[in-house]
């Protein structure tokens, strides 16, 4: 993919991490080579993460990551502090500024045992060493002026060899198929669907085909029969929208493989083994259990929405009972999920690996379970069999 249709969760997640004022927003706009983040001698000019996309030779297109700093003050700041720390939960990589005037203190020691203890590669950067000359240079640490540009080509370097290969071999469904082989997508277009284009997932599963080769058709639900019967000869694999997957499965043979785009991303994420054990908890639902249900991004909820609609009318018809939902989106995510009964998470096409596996790690250690929507639905209709059948190494 191109540097401007590169998915953020695609891209290599850098988080700048240190304290006010220790150059942090300098450091990224040397490391660019752009004017990209607002800087101020006032400290604490950076009150929430800012994300930018963009291209760090010779790495690629990467996520930088502003953070508030480590050494905010008051109620306001604590908070602050508290979203730089979940900033930790979606880097690939740390780059901790520190002032090379000032020196570590407690803040960063405590960050680095952090980093270490959650096994994130890092760096640390002694920003405004021209104006620290008799300072001590230590091995490990990269000495830089964001002022100067001094050691800023060294320190660029440094990130490459950290960071980890792109190329990780795993696919979203190109290694279930083969050149020249039919896949089936199934995209209804109702009032939730955005208008004018694809979502992501859609859009990353059609390239994923076509680069292993294969051929792609894509129809509504409404046109899947006659689609189906006008092929002549059997597609290698049909993949709908969870939304539709009764509709689908009914119209499917089932000498067919079926499958949904959000089972495709839970396993794309490493979560599906997880979601599959954790979807049977709806049968034990009681009346007032609180289930959370979770999405990785932020959109306008239209009318018959899956998250805060649709899922909720499926499990009360699923379970007879009347739950308690509560839904989180974006980057917000509990700190505290021991008062669920269950979590239902979403395809996590915004989210990056690393924060999706930390999501996953929370529920398993808080020992609350974890599913998908796509696992969800498919088991509430009872096709999660079916569903899983395609993927290897899984089963009910």
């Amino acid at each position: 993919m191109g540097l401007n249709t590169t998915p953020s969760s695609e891209r290599v997640h850098i988080g700048i991490f240190g304290k006010r004022n220790a150059g942090k927003s300098s450091l990224i706009n040397a490391l660019t080579g752009q004017s990209l983040a607002i800087v101020s001698d006032v400290a604490g000019t950076t009150t929430d993460p800012v994300y930018k996309a963009m291209e760090l030779l010779p790495l690629g297109p990467v996520m930088m990551i502003d953070t508030p700093g480590l050494d905010d003050i008051g109620e306001l700041g604590a908070l602050r502090v508290r979203k730089a720390m979940q900033v930790m939960n979606k880097c690939d990589i740390a780059v901790v500024v520190v002032d090379s005037t000032e020196g570590l203190t407690e803040e960063h020691t405590e960050l680095l045992n952090r980093l270490t203890a959650k096994n994130i590669p890092h760096v640390v950067v002694m920003n405004k060493f021209d104006l620290a000359p008799e300072i001590t240079v230590r091995p490990n640490y990269h000495y830089v002026s964001s002022k100067t540009g001094a050691g800023i080509h060294e320190l660029k370097e440094t990130i490459a060899r950290l960071t980890p290969s792109g190329d990780t071999g795993k696919r979203i469904v190109g290694d279930l198929i083969a050149p020249n082989d039919l896949v089936v997508l199934v995209v209804p277009i109702d009032s939730a669907a955005p208008k004018g284009r694809l979502i992501l997932p859609q859009q990353q599963t059609i390239r994923d085909i076509l680069e292993s080769g294969a051929v792609s058709v894509v129809t509504r639900e409404t046109e899947l029969p006659q689609t189906l019967s006008s092929l002549g000869t059997n597609p290698r694999l049909v993949i709908t929208d969870s939304q539709a997957f009764a509709k689908v499965s009914k119209d499917t043979p089932e000498d067919i493989p079926l499958t949904s785009f959000s089972i495709l991303f839970a396993r794309y994420k490493g979560e599906l083994a997880e979601a599959v054990r954790g979807v049977k908890m709806l049968d034990c639902i009681q009346e007032g259990d609180r289930i959370l249900i979770a999405e990785g991004c932020t959109h306008h909820r239209q009318c018959d929405d899956i998250g805060t609609v649709k899922l909720p009318r499926w499990i009360r018809n699923h379970t007879g009972v009347e739950p308690q939902f509560e839904f989180t989106s974006g980057g917000e995510f509990p700190d505290d999920l021991s008062p669920y009964k269950l979590i239902i998470h979403c395809g996590a096409c915004m989210l990056n690996e690393r924060e999706m596996k930390y999501r996953i790690q929370c529920a398993v250690d808080a020992g609350i379970p974890i599913t998908n929507y796509g696992i969800a639905i498919a088991y509430m209709t009872g096709i999660l069999e079916r569903s899983i059948q395609p993927l290897p190494d899984i089963t009910l």
